[in-house]
């Protein structure tokens, strides 16, 4: 099966939305994390469109879609959120499911017990948690502050190899892929990531606007919480937590993974499936 790529009109933005399978049939969102693209989940996508219509968006400022015309107000939550309403809203989707990783997760868990109260059926909230350790979120302000610039896309992968080492084991395809969908070309021909370096305001000017544990322990909806074992994001004490709190979901501790899963083995895309349909 071949991923459709499309564009919504969503919060005054132009939305770059990767669609797969049948719109006919019950929808399911993706949601990546801080500095990625909606093509992360193409294996998870493309399997789960026999039974879903997919929608695995680019955020502002990633991959395809718009950059913010004001980074330190729309680089937030609110927008996030307002720019996923709009794109339920183009494609009349009233109930959809909702898997997010990382950023996408906590974008899940806002909108769930906020704007799309009703609307997200279940949760799959992937490696995150109300409450990351300032080692976690300090790596990675580190690294999308400051984006590379190379000459040569090999040495581009490279980085990408050693930066999202804690993705596990992948294949040389994925890598690749990774590549092919997260790097643009420099105005003077060297190629660097295809994210706007602002993304960072999100955590400049936005880091208390969010009340994670209010809107966690407002959710009543079924929830999977997965957790890479030696992520520096999700610690095992909060994961623990969060299956005493709000949803009380099931933990699934993934061996293979630090910040985090991917979900394009076929063990975790069964796990997803199951999940799911229940």
């Amino acid at each position: 099966m071949k991923p459709r790529s499309t564009y919504v009109p969503a919060a005054g933005f132009e939305l770059h939305v990767t669609e797969w399978g049948d719109r006919a049939k019950p929808a399911l969102v993706m949601w990546h994390g801080l500095a990625r693209t909606g093509r992360d989940f193409d294996e998870v996508a493309e399997a789960l469109a026999d039974t879903y219509f997919v929608m695995c968006p680019d955020t502002l400022g990633r991959g395809l879609s718009s950059w913010a015309r004001d980074p330190a107000t729309d680089y937030s939550y609110a927008t996030f959120g307002a720019t996923a309403k709009a794109m339920l809203d183009h494609y009349g989707v009233e109930t959809t499911r909702w898997i997010g990783t990382s950023m996408g997760g906590l974008v899940g868990v806002t909108l769930a017990a906020g704007m799309l109260e009703g609307r997200i059926s279940h949760l799959v909230i992937n490696d995150v948690g109300p409450d990351i350790p300032k080692a976690g979120t300090g790596r990675i302000v580190d690294y999308v502050g400051n984006p590379p610039v190379y000459d040569t896309v090999g040495e581009l992968e490279g980085w990408f190899r050693k930066n999202y080492a804690p993705f596990g084991e992948n294949t040389p395809a994925f890598w690749r892929r990774m590549v092919d969908t997260s790097m643009r070309r420099t105005d003077d021909g060297r190629v660097t990531v295809h994210y706007d370096p602002q993304i960072v305001a999100q955590f400049t000017h936005h880091a208390g606007d969010l009340d994670i544990w209010s809107s966690y322990d407002r959710l009543a909806i079924p929830t999977l919480l997965l957790r890479g074992r030696t992520s520096d994001v999700l610690s095992a004490e909060t994961a623990e937590e969060m299956t005493t709190r709000g949803p009380k979901p099931r933990l699934v501790t993934l061996d293979e993974y630090g910040h985090a899963p991917t979900l394009a083995s076929e063990r975790e895309i069964g796990l997803l499936r199951a999940f799911l349909a229940s």
